[in-house]
């Protein structure tokens, strides 16, 4: 019987945001992210340090973000999901930094404006906020509407892309 391969998890906090990586020796695999702290700890998952190489750079891009030194991320995911996820995500991908797009956009560019719910739920599935920005993603009137972060992350992390302010998560 062949073991399952190691994951890994390492937790921090950039600008008052609680992140927990769960990576692998391939890749990201998930990132999790919230206003309060969850001192929990994934399942299966060895602790690492977030500058360990097994967590493949993701804190120190992910503060350069919030730093306001990065716009784009460079980092192995290891993306699992269906083939129209997959699809939606490479699409969320194209959103240029400092942009939003409705969903209705985002159903468009996707090939059928009646795929507006599935390219919603798919977006909401992501496993990688903030690297893969689904919260580009807005309402058809400019609110700002679902995203698994809460709405008060949405906003500032669009706030922070478009006026590339510093220190916006000091609530």
């Amino acid at each position: 019987m062949a073991s399952k391969p190691a994951k890994y998890h390492s937790s921090f906090t950039i600008d008052n945001i609680y992140f927990t990586v769960i990576s692998s020796i391939r890749g990201i695999k998930e990132i999790i992210f919230n206003l309060e702290k969850n001192n929990s700890k994934p399942v299966d998952t060895i602790q690492l340090q977030p500058e360990d190489p097994a967590m493949h750079n993701v804190y120190p891009q992910m503060k350069e973000y919030f730093n306001g030194e990065r716009e784009e991320f460079n980092l192995p995911l290891e993306i699992e999901g269906t083939d129209f996820q997959k699809k939606v995500w490479d699409e969320l991908l194209k959103i240029p930094f400092g942009t939003t797009i409705s969903y209705k956009e985002l159903a468009v560019r996707l090939g059928d404006e009646k795929v507006i719910r599935a390219a919603a739920s798919a977006n909401g599935a992501n496993t990688f906020p903030i690297v893969i920005p689904c919260h580009r993603v807005i309402g058809s009137d400019g609110s700002l509407v679902g995203y698994g972060g809460g709405l008060k992350i949405k906003e500032k992390l669009l706030d922070l892309e478009g006026s590339r302010q510093k220190n916006l998560f000091n609530f």
